[in-house]
Formats: structure tokens, C-alpha cells, sequence
């Protein structure tokens, strides 16, 4: 965007949307957490245990910061490989026990429109694969690999998100989906695996949002972070380091658990789908406008711009109908954002400043 339209106002206040959406994202994976921890505990989850369990979990990965980089990455990698082995076996004995009556597609007018409501929100569920592309610089043939190293991880989640849903859908009448819609996953697998399954899924939600708020928090926070205060990128994208900038660090875990004490999980998940439409979109216009120097067919993004504006106003209608709270907070955000932009760079004469790889792609 920097680069299609030079160093304007809204690309600054792209840059901080850009921070704000790793912000929201960081409170979903806390209150996940929480309901997930009270439905393993059978707790009830009150206001304030709830509050208590998001803070606990945002200030523990935040105290990681104290204990550098190394422990933050075995951390990291211990809980992906263990969430990722959780799933597998949730999807792979969950098949044999699906009811295929259950899974039968609603096609009456109220079934399409509640798809293309559900689609929208979960437009997060696909946003973090642009974080990819910041490893270009490592990588050998990144002309080649960096674009198949995106599919196949587009995939390989598509796979187990599907996967997923057909096994919980398949194993679960709705009405007891719906009363236990916060620990649905770990619900779902007591037809076939029991308690025992239960307990599992719900500490294997435990590790995965945990993984979640870890990677976020240090693995593209810390970045936005930074590029949005500095106005350029640090020369090494070193993934658990807050780049000589720790005061990003507390603010972004301070506003995080604000997000997730004024917003339930839905609202949450709307306002962050909200931002990355906003931010994708904007990145498709820049590309279309960069055509000439960086290649590919004028209809794709042009493609792309007409799906996200589709998917953008499904969204505002859906926040406006269900949680006009989340609606008023969407639509007052750009304003806003644009507000506080207006000020720090008036008052920080900051600069943004494009950042070229030093070996072509």
C-alpha cells in the first residue's frame, strides 16, 4: 500500500488497523481460553472468573517477553504439535460415528442467508496467511516456494477446518451444539471418545488458543507494532522480539483485555473479520494499481474487491441485526483511527518509509 500510494494519511491509519486487528485477535483467543478452561473445570463462567482467566493468560504469555526469544519459541512449537496431534485423533475417530442425516444443508432462504452471515464472520479463520510472506527473504527460489508454501497451507487448514466441522456437526444434534456453543469441539466428541474426550478436546482448545495469543502477540503484534509507530519495518523479521519497542508490548496486552471484558466471542470475531476485510481490500486496490510492476491479470483483484466489499456489507448488516454494539464499534473505528492518526503524525513528523528485499523475488 505504501508503495501503490505513497505516504498518506490512510496509509497510517492502515497501519495502526493493522496493529488494532492482532489486538482483537489477542482478547479472542483469551476468552476462548477461558470458556474452554471453566467447561474442562465444570465451572460456571462468571463475569468475573471470566475476566480473571483472560487477564491470567494474556499477562502470562506477556511475562514470556522477560525470558527471551528461545523460550518463547519452544513454547510455540511444543503446543502447535500438540494441538495439531489432538485434532487429528478428534477427526480421525469422529468419522466413523457421523450421523449423515445431521448433515443435510438447509437451503430454505433463512439456511442461505445465516451461511453467508456465518461466512463472513469467520473471514478471521483465513486472515493470517499474509504472515507467510514475511519469511520471503529466507527462503530459496521465494519467486516459486513463497506461493506454495501459501496454497498448501491454505489446504492443509481448509482440510482440517472442514474436517472438523463435518465431525462435530455429524456427531451433535444442533439444539446441544447451540447450548454449549463455547466449548462446542469439546462437546462434540463425547458421543465417541466420552469424558475422556471432552477432557481432551478442551485442554487441546487450552493449547491451540494458547498458540493462537502466543503467536499473535509475538509473531506479527510485535510488527504491526513497530511499522506503525516508526513508519518502517526492523531489518530482520525476527518473530518473538518487540523490536526495542516493549511498551507495544503492555499496550497491546492492556487493550486486549479491554476487548475481551466489553465483547462476547461472536462480537469479537466480527470486529476483527471487520478489520481484515478493510485492510485485504485496500491491498487489492494497491495491487491493482502496482499491476504493471509487480504482474498478474487486471480481473483478479478486481475480482477480490467486489467479493470483500460483498462480504463487508453481509458483515455491518449481520453486527447491525444481532449486536449493534459490535455495529456502532466497527463503523466508529475508522473515524477514530483516522482521528489518532491525524494527531501522532502531526505531533511525531513520523515518516513511512518503503523497505525493499535485498535479492529479488
Amino acid at each position: 500500500m505504501l508503495r501503490a500510494f505513497g505516504d498518506r494519511i490512510f496509509v497510517g491509519v492502515l497501519a495502526f488497523l493493522y496493529w488494532f486487528s492482532f489486538v482483537v485477535s489477542i482478547s479472542l483467543f483469551a476468552k476462548a481460553f477461558a470458556y474452554y478452561l471453566f467447561a474442562l473445570l465444570h465451572l460456571p463462567s462468571t463475569s468475573l472468573k471470566m475476566a480473571i482467566a483472560e487477564a491470567g493468560i494474556i499477562a502470562f504469555f506477556t511475562a514470556l517477553n522477560f525470558f527471551g526469544t528461545k523460550a518463547v519459541g519452544r513454547v510455540e512449537f511444543l503446543i502447535v504439535l500438540l494441538k495439531v496431534l489432538i485434532l487429528l485423533l478428534f477427526i480421525s475417530a469422529g468419522l466413523w460415528s457421523i450421523n449423515p442425516q445431521w448433515l443435510k444443508p438447509d437451503f430454505s432462504p433463512l439456511g442461505v442467508q445465516n451461511t453467508l452471515f456465518a461466512s463472513a464472520v469467520l473471514f478471521l479463520t483465513y486472515t493470517g496467511f499474509g504472515v507467510i510472506t514475511n519469511a520471503s527473504e529466507n527462503l530459496e527460489n521465494p519467486k516459486k516456494n513463497l506461493p506454495r508454501a501459501i496454497y498448501i497451507s491454505l489446504f492443509l487448514v481448509a482440510f482440517i477446518y472442514v474436517s472438523i466441522a463435518v465431525v462435530t456437526i455429524g456427531n451433535l444434534p444442533l439444539d446441544r451444539l447451540l447450548s454449549a456453543k463455547e466449548y462446542a469441539l469439546a462437546e462434540a466428541s463425547k458421543p465417541f471418545l466420552g469424558e475422556f474426550g471432552f477432557s481432551l478436546l478442551s485442554i487441546g482448545a487450552l493449547i491451540s488458543t494458547s498458540s493462537a495469543l502466543n503467536a499473535s502477540l509475538y509473531g506479527g503484534a510485535n510488527v504491526a507494532y513497530v511499522f506503525a509507530k516508526k513508519g518502517e519495518l526492523p531489518e530482520i523479521f525476527e518473530r518473538k522480539v518487540w523490536f526495542g519497542e516493549p511498551e507495544g508490548l503492555y499496550i497491546t496486552a492492556l487493550l486486549s483485555f479491554l476487548f475481551a471484558s466489553l465483547f462476547n466471542l461472536e462480537g469479537i470475531a466480527s470486529l476483527i473479520s471487520f478489520s481484515f476485510l478493510v485492510l485485504y481490500w485496500f491491498v487489492l486496490l494497491s495491487h491493482r494499481r502496482l499491476l504493471v510492476q509487480v504482474g498478474g491479470k487486471g480481473w483478479i483483484p478486481l475480482m477480490g474487491l467486489f467479493l470483500i466489499t460483498a462480504v463487508g456489507v453481509t458483515l455491518l448488516y449481520y453486527q447491525y441485526q444481532t449486536d449493534k454494539s459490535v455495529f456502532f464499534t466497527a463503523s466508529a473505528l475508522i473515524p477514530l483511527i483516522t482521528l489518532f492518526e491525524w494527531l501522532y503524525k502531526g505531533k511525531t513528523q513520523r515518516v513511512f518509509k518503503p523497505r525493499f528485499h535485498k535479492k529479488p523475488l
